[in-house]
């Protein structure tokens, strides 16, 4: 199956490359610049092109972002420290940002004859963004078949969306990731802070899967008081 992966340059979308790489045929990277601050991120998904071996194509949306405010990925707000299933943590949606990003994957994939775009959306995502959760994903692949009617195929593939980032670290590790190059910290500095809720995330999830992480965080203990009182499956 020919398949477009969209990267952003993170552990979940990483580790989906190299699944996809290894179980099917990737035919490239698509990632996307919304004018978020931790465009640092796009680097590493140009490294993992590099590295399987495709190409590695970065849209341009930087235009379309400045309209989606309100959000701290692209607005002067600050990014809350904590746990991602707490309220404070809805200030990092950018609305509709998948919706927009997998329709211009799609139409895409479609003229390059591709047979599935593939996402990493996980379980961990669906307290926070609606975007990620299962009804988008099977409404968004509704919507295409009727968008590419009687021109293109396109499957929408999302292997982790009901699984955690602990199951993505574990299938990640499998196929050989190399996590310490890729980027998950929103705040975008020159290392992971440790504190952002995508930090606090990642941290916690090579714990439950028991593979050594490799990340460098300015603060590396304090997913610990972070994630006190919330279970496995909510993240």
């Amino acid at each position: 199956m020919k398949t477009l992966v969209v990267c952003s340059g993170g552990l979940d979308s990483v580790s989906l490359a190299h699944k996809v790489a290894a179980e099917q045929d990737l035919i490239g990277l698509i990632s996307f610049d919304y004018g978020q601050r931790h465009r640092k991120e796009l680097d590493y998904a140009a490294l993992c092109a590099k590295r399987l071996g495709v190409p590695h194509q970065i849209i341009d949306m930087a235009s379309i972002g400045r309209q989606l405010s309100g959000s701290a990925l692209t607005d002067n707000v600050d990014v809350p420290d904590g746990h991602y299933a707490e309220e404070t943590m809805k200030v990092t949606v950018v609305p509709n940002r998948n919706a927009i990003m997998l329709t211009i994957a799609f139409g895409i994939a479609a003229a390059r004859k591709a047979d599935a775009v593939a996402i990493a959306v996980h379980g961990g995502d669906h307290f926070i963004y609606p975007d990620c959760r299962p009804g988008f994903i099977d409404s968004f692949q509704q919507m295409q078949n009727h968008a590419l009617e009687g021109y293109a195929d396109v499957k929408l593939l999302a292997p982790f969306v009901n699984g955690s980032k602990g199951d993505i670290v574990t299938e990640g590790a499998r196929h050989a990731t190399p996590f310490a190059q890729t980027w998950s910290c929103y705040k975008g500095g020159e290392r992971h802070c440790g504190r952002c809720g995508t930090c606090v995330e990642r941290r916690e999830a090579f714990h439950l899967a028991g593979v050594a992480d490799p990340t460098d965080y300015e603060d590396p203990d304090f997913w610990v008081a972070a994630t006190r009182g919330f279970k496995a499956e909510e993240v």
